[in-house]
């Protein structure tokens, strides 16, 4: 599958209360959640993303607390991927777990600029940066991940597992 879209580009340790301040967590839908993602650190960000857009971070993305709720806001606002140098470890099995497709790059992180139209593709790893001509790597999704994103995260995966026996 491959993805393209607009970047949005932020810097190290962007902790889960930046993605979605918790004074916004009144509410567990989706939407709520989208309509208040970034604000702390980018007012526009709401206005300005477009589904199927891509985010890119520095080292240590999703740092702080473990609330499912920062990549479920991200996913909801339209992102279609988030690249970083690095992902704090509950943010990145969260974002799996609700079906957020995540890729670690720190070449793409770095020169990956803001406004920048990127292209991924979460088979081979490839991410190209169209404005600049460049392209980096990443890993592949391991098949059981890339069947988890694919069914929207890992209750609807659950789900459709059980369906099949």
């Amino acid at each position: 599958m491959t993805v393209k879209g607009k970047a949005f580009k932020y810097g190290n340790d962007v902790d889960t209360d930046v993605i979605i301040p918790a004074r916004h967590l009144t509410s567990a839908d989706p939407s709520h959640l989208a309509a208040h993602c970034m604000e702390d650190i980018d007012p526009s960000f709401v206005d300005d993303v477009k589904e199927g857009d891509i985010m890119v971070g520095g080292k240590n993305f999703g740092c702080g607390s473990s609330r499912e709720h920062a990549p479920i806001a991200i996913k909801a606002s339209g992102i279609s991927l988030v690249i970083a140098d690095s992902f704090a470890r509950i943010f990145y099995r969260n974002a799996i777990n609700v079906g957020l497709p995540i890729m670690e790059s720190p070449e793409a992180a770095s020169a990956i600029g803001k406004g920048d139209e990127v292209e991924a593709d979460f088979d081979t790893g490839m991410i190209r940066d169209l404005t600049t001509g460049q392209t980096f790597t990443a890993k592949p999704f391991p098949v059981f991940i890339k069947k988890i994103i694919d069914a929207g995260g890992l209750v609807e995966y659950t789900k459709q597992k059980s369906e099949d026996r």
